[in-house]
């Protein structure tokens, strides 16, 4: 790991960083300077020269890098990418809790977790980190991109281990609600339990017939809409699109899922059919205190779109 960037955030986001190799005593010169490895490391991601060009490559002083210079091993260079123009996610991040320690929020749909692929600025992290302050604060969880509801953030590394520990063995309990097809043949409350698998490159899950159990929810009706009814659902795991492939497997497909039954073509700005999936309630025992914590979503169903309420920088605090 690098020592502390000499960079300061941008836009929520931590400098980027590069190291040169070991070095190879049988190469004792691998590239005559810095500007020339760099041009081989970072060429197809950067405009090399014209980072160069403006000091935006920098050592761990802080000093903008000289191409020019001889080569070093071993030696540290932070920069800031570029970032493509993002489309802004409408929609407000409700802030349902906020302490010394974490942040609890209810996000709006089509708002990554973490920023990945072609969605960094509009994500719950770098929104968040900018809007409150916060330079080190870190999801303990995820949501899909395209659900909604309750998400727990530390707002520190130092607070982050007890958290994030807790959810790994289990002892958070998440209640999401879906609308989905109302089947009055089907009984409830029913488990479903399987084998969910979501290879690498794939969009959509699969269960893998005979293989042993690894994906558990519970699912109960709650109340009929028309030809509509709500759900509650409740995951004793957290396999990736679990709870879509159970209501899947029952016959009952979440509304709008643009995933399942089939992918559907749905543009990356297309805000309009919000999933009608809502992570509503977040409860566990503080693992620092020892209090009883709940944090209950403000949305309820029908998830309706927000294209036309929301603010670009809009958030409740």
């Amino acid at each position: 790991m690098p020592p502390r960037s000499p960079l300061p955030q941008q836009h929520g986001l931590d400098a980027a960083w590069v190291r040169t190799p070991d070095r190879d005593r049988s190469r004792p010169d691998p590239w005559p300077t810095m500007g020339d490895w760099l041009h081989e490391r970072l060429s197809d991601f950067v405009d090399v020269a014209g980072f160069l060009a403006r000091g935006r490559f920098v050592d761990e002083a802080g000093s903008p890098v000289d191409g020019d210079a001889p080569y070093r091993s071993c030696a540290f260079v932070w920069f800031h990418r570029d970032r493509a123009e993002e489309t802004i996610v409408p929609g407000r991040i409700h802030i349902v809790h906020r302490d010394e320690r974490i942040v609890a929020v209810d996000k709006p749909a089509f708002l990554s977790t973490i920023p990945r692929g072609r969605h960094v600025l509009q994500s719950v992290v770098v929104r968040l980190r900018a809007e409150l302050g916060l330079p080190e604060l870190s999801p303990l969880h995820r949501l899909d991109r395209v659900t909604s509801g309750i998400l727990i953030l530390a707002t520190e590394r130092r607070w982050r281990g007890a958290y994030q520990s807790m959810f790994q063995r289990g002892e958070v309990g998440k209640t999401y609600r879906a609308l989905a097809p109302l089947r009055p043949e089907l009984d409830f409350p029913v488990t479903v339990r399987n084998h969910l698998s979501k290879p690498r490159g794939q969009v959509q899950a699969e269960v893998i017939p005979g293989a042993p159990v690894n994906a558990v929810s519970l699912i109960e009706r709650e109340a009929q809409l028309q030809a509509l009814a709500v759900y509650r659902l409740t995951p004793q795991t957290g396999r990736t699109h679990q709870l879509r492939m159970h209501m899947l497997g029952l016959g009952i497909p979440i509304w709008d899922d643009p995933l399942y039954p089939v992918v559907e073509d749905v543009a990356l700005d297309d805000f309009s059919r919000p999933l009608q999936l809502l992570a509503s309630e977040v409860r566990f025992t503080d693992p620092v205190d020892g209090s009883p914590r709940l944090f209950e979503s403000v949305r309820t169903l029908p998830l309706q779109s927000e294209i036309t309420i929301s603010r670009p920088d809009a958030a409740d605090h």
